[in-house]
């Protein structure tokens, strides 16, 4: 059990920037529990949002009510996962070979790729969530939608290679096997079980990780934490986009 809370920890600690001024030694089985929790921790920032947003929604206007979420979710995760998705950006927009890229992706600068990916990943969330406010979207949604993004990066993590024999997602990696996606899904099942009105996000989402980790598979040979963290985002606006088409074409 202790094994379990200080991997919860760690993971709170890595994936968000909710202060938990806890030291938790980092092993062989909380790392395993780290992993085991991305989705437990995408469930509790999901939930931040939406109870923050229980209490402003009746006093902001639908485009202010948008981009105050977008800037809840960038101030939960210190915006990890957005440099994760800036540095991809600078290097698929690169045109380089493979060694490159990674150096590209090491840089600390963001290149013009980068911005520019970032302004439409940003732009395109806000969007999405404003026509889903207009359209009466429950603000318990993001929960199921934080919590299969970061299931998806799991099972990333798991069924590809590391790219590298070093950095984050080689850390992450070389301690997990396919029983620790397992333990990772259960909350994802327990809550769809208990909303199954979200059922449709599991057959969008095994849709999202294949395609997924084809093309990292063949832009990248493996995966690093930077397209983890791509993987997230990704998945976010994956999810925004397929509520949206669900709620305008199949429930309307």
């Amino acid at each position: 059990m202790k094994q379990l809370i200080f991997g919860f920890i760690l993971a709170v600690q890595f994936l968000t920037r909710i202060p938990v001024p806890v030291s938790c030694p980092w092993n062989k089985n909380t790392s395993r529990w780290a992993i085991r929790s991305y989705p437990l921790v995408g469930i509790i920032l999901g939930f931040i949002l939406a109870v923050l947003l229980y209490f402003v929604a009746p006093y902001l206007p639908l485009g202010m009510l948008a981009l105050f979420t977008v800037s809840v979710c960038v101030w939960l995760t210190g915006g990890l996962h957005l440099d994760g998705w800036m540095d991809v950006a600078d290097a698929i927009g690169s045109n380089a070979p493979l060694e490159r890229k990674w150096e590209i992706m090491k840089d600390p600068v963001v290149g013009s790729f980068g911005h520019i990916a970032l302004l439409f990943l940003l732009a395109w969330k806000t969007i999405f969530i404003y026509s889903l406010f207009e359209s009466d979207l429950p603000i318990y949604s993001f929960i199921f939608i934080f919590a299969f993004s970061r299931l998806g990066a799991v099972v990333l993590l798991i069924a590809l290679p590391a790219a590298k024999k070093q950095g984050l997602a080689w850390e992450w990696r070389k301690n997990v096997n396919k029983l620790d996606g397992l333990y990772a899904a259960i909350p994802v099942i327990g809550i769809v079980w208990l909303f199954p009105d979200f059922l449709y996000l599991i057959p969008s989402y095994i849709v999202f990780i294949v395609f997924l980790g084809i093309w990292v598979k063949v832009k990248f040979k493996g995966i690093n934490g930077d397209l983890l963290g791509t993987a997230i985002e990704g998945g976010e606006l994956w999810g925004l986009a397929i509520t949206w088409i669900y709620i305008l074409f199949v429930i309307a």
